[in-house]
């Protein structure tokens, strides 16, 4: 019995070095010799810092592309999924009540037309992308209410593309706060 206890203790201490000080100091390392130090890529206009390229932010004004929903109200220290199963009632309404939001405010489309990532939240509740599906079924809705070419903006959605990495890993996404970013310079 001694010699388990001795054996577990050892393997306890052990374990606590490496994943409380081992494994921090790692990390740490790395992130200093990424650019910004580990500290998050900003995004700035005009030197002043808009928001993060990694990390989501809410767009609701009808005159920008709207963001993927978020579980955490996009706040990073909550960053996290609902947790609620897609048979949940609560769920269930949460999408209804967005679904019924996009219609209201996008009423040339139709129901079964919607990209999900429009309406349903990500994983961590911070996701800063979007299909393009997502950004080309509001196109209309922008320049509609911008007075800009429909051309104009799909163009400048189609130059937003993100490729999947070497074209096998992933789909194609685009990033909503650089897009809005780059909307606004149009006018």
């Amino acid at each position: 019995m001694k010699q388990h206890i001795l054996s577990a203790i050892k393997l306890t201490v052990v374990t606590i070095i490496a994943f409380i000080v081992i494994y921090p100091v790692i990390i740490l390392f790395i992130a200093q010799v990424t650019p910004n130090k580990g500290l998050g890529e900003t995004v700035t206009v005009n030197n002043k810092i808009v928001g993060y390229k990694l990390e989501g932010q809410k767009f609701s004004n009808d005159k920008y592309f709207y963001s993927r929903p978020s579980a955490a109200n996009y706040n990073a220290a909550s960053s996290g999924a609902s947790n609620k199963s897609t048979t949940n009632p609560d769920y269930l309404k949460d999408v209804q009540n967005r679904i019924d939001t996009f219609l209201v405010h996008n009423p040339s489309i139709k129901k079964e037309k919607i990209p999900s990532d429009i309406v349903t939240a990500s994983g961590s509740g911070l996701d800063p992308d979007i299909s393009v599906e997502a950004a080309n079924i509001q196109v209309d809705r922008i320049a509609s209410i911008r007075k800009i070419d429909k051309q104009k903006i799909q163009s400048l959605v189609d130059n937003h593309i993100e490729r999947p990495f070497l074209g096998l890993f992933g789909t194609s996404k685009i990033n909503v706060l650089q897009l809005n970013i780059d909307l606004d310079k149009l006018n």
